[in-house]
């Protein structure tokens, strides 16, 4: 079996920032990822794709907040927000797919393709659940936060004087349930794409599955997905060539190679801060310590580069024995 590689790249990766998101925009930046990972299998990889579902998440819920009024003369049932994380999942799934079977067709490359829909379990207790901090949908004016919260239970926070989101829980990944099918697909060299937005979330209770509503980091999740594959190479796609320390003070500085060693002293002293680069270096520094292998940050445009050695960040267990 050739290489494998799990790739995580962010919703916005197919909604860039000033755009409208429209279905053309998406399918357009997925033809262009596919292209990326076609070049990636001709060099000898198998690619696992993870995805975000940031700003797609966020258009679904917000089409059943303008529709809600209607939706309840019509008796339409309640979009609960873990049914958007799996209608999400479908959507971009197909995007993703689409493009890839279009790519793969055009090379003549013969590895199927699959995605994959995907569970991610969480506990009840997690401390997420208590302090609900991932912010989700559209702004809200303080009349239309304080409505939310008494009609509809919601949790905001004010992000911005005057400006409001919803906030909900974001718990640790714990198990990815569709791992052994994963595996499976992973050893015929399908390119698979899987964990979408994280995972539904979902709780165990009595062996019986119980969705919930949240929203699992997809890095942290392709982190734990990775591991358990035991892949030669995670690599986090973000908006960046390279990470850097100290970015934009006087003392800032590239990353090429660093020790998970070193990673964790430069988290320690503030320099990937929670809302930026902290989960993405915390995703690597996880995945290096369950299973040795090499973690990479860069910018989609640099991951066959990246993988190479010759771009990005790459987060590696010891100083030594850095062939991609």
């Amino acid at each position: 079996m050739s290489r494998t590689v799990l790739i995580a790249i962010g919703g916005n990766a197919l909604i860039r920032e000033g755009e409208g998101g429209s279905l053309s925009i998406q399918a357009e930046r997925a033809h262009e990822f596919a292209e990326t990972i076609a070049d990636l299998i001709e060099d000898g990889w198998t690619p696992i794709i993870t995805h975000g579902n940031g700003p797609q998440v966020g258009f679904i819920l917000r089409r059943g907040e303008i529709a809600a009024s209607d939706a309840k003369t019509e008796k339409l049932p309640a979009l609960p927000l873990w049914l958007a994380v799996a209608d999400s999942q479908g959507g971009i799934g197909h995007i993703i797919t689409a493009a890839l079977n279009s790519v793969m067709r055009q090379r003549q490359l013969s590895n199927p393709v699959a995605a994959l829909l995907t569970h991610t379990v969480v506990d009840i207790d997690d401390p997420a659940f208590i302090t609900p901090t991932k912010p989700i949908g559209g702004w809200l004016d303080a009349d239309m936060a304080r409505r939310h919260v008494v009609e509809d239970g919601w949790d905001v926070d004010e992000v911005e004087p005057g400006s409001f989101r919803r906030v909900v829980p974001s718990p640790e990944p714990l198990e990815v349930l569709e791992l052994e099918a994963i595996r499976t697909l992973v050893k015929a060299n399908a390119v698979v794409v899987a964990a979408g937005g994280g995972g539904i979330p979902v709780t165990i209770c009595e062996d019986e599955l119980v969705p919930v509503d949240a929203v699992i980091d997809k890095d942290r999740v392709s982190a734990l997905l990775a591991a358990k594959l035991r892949a030669n190479v995670l690599v986090m796609v973000t908006g960046v060539d390279r990470v850097f320390v100290d970015f934009h003070g006087p003392n800032e500085q590239a990353l090429d190679v660093i020790t998970v060693d070193q990673a964790s002293s430069f988290a320690a002293q503030g320099h990937f801060p929670a809302g930026s680069m902290g989960p993405k270096m915390e995703s690597a520094i996880s995945f290096v310590n369950d299973c040795g292998s090499d973690a990479v940050i860069t910018s989609i445009e640099f991951v066959r580069e990246a993988l190479r050695g010759l771009a990005g960040t790459r987060i590696v267990a010891v100083l030594q024995g850095l062939e991609p």
